[in-house]
């Protein structure tokens, strides 16, 4: 009967050891798969962020060029 409790308690540890392992092996991988996924985020946070750049940017030139376009058309009117 010793015997038998011996190997129970043997195959307890030895469940519990792999459990164990198991569960944080998964844990590490989801953290470096969280850890991509933020990554990703981020880049296309700063492509959103570069692109509003752009748009303002266009913004501001086509601005400048009716303002010209503008000038031009008075002083040709003076003429």
């Amino acid at each position: 009967m010793t015997e038998t409790v011996i190997v129970a308690l043997i195959s307890l540890a030895g469940t519990l050891a792999g459990s164990f392992f198991a569960q944080r092996k998964g844990a590490a991988l989801i953290a470096y798969r969280l850890e991509q996924l933020e990554e990703k985020v981020h880049a296309h946070n700063n492509l959103i962020d570069r692109t509003y750049k752009l748009e303002e940017g266009q913004r501001l030139q086509e601005e400048k060029l009716n303002v010209a376009n503008h000038r031009i058309a008075d002083l040709e009117k003076e003429r």
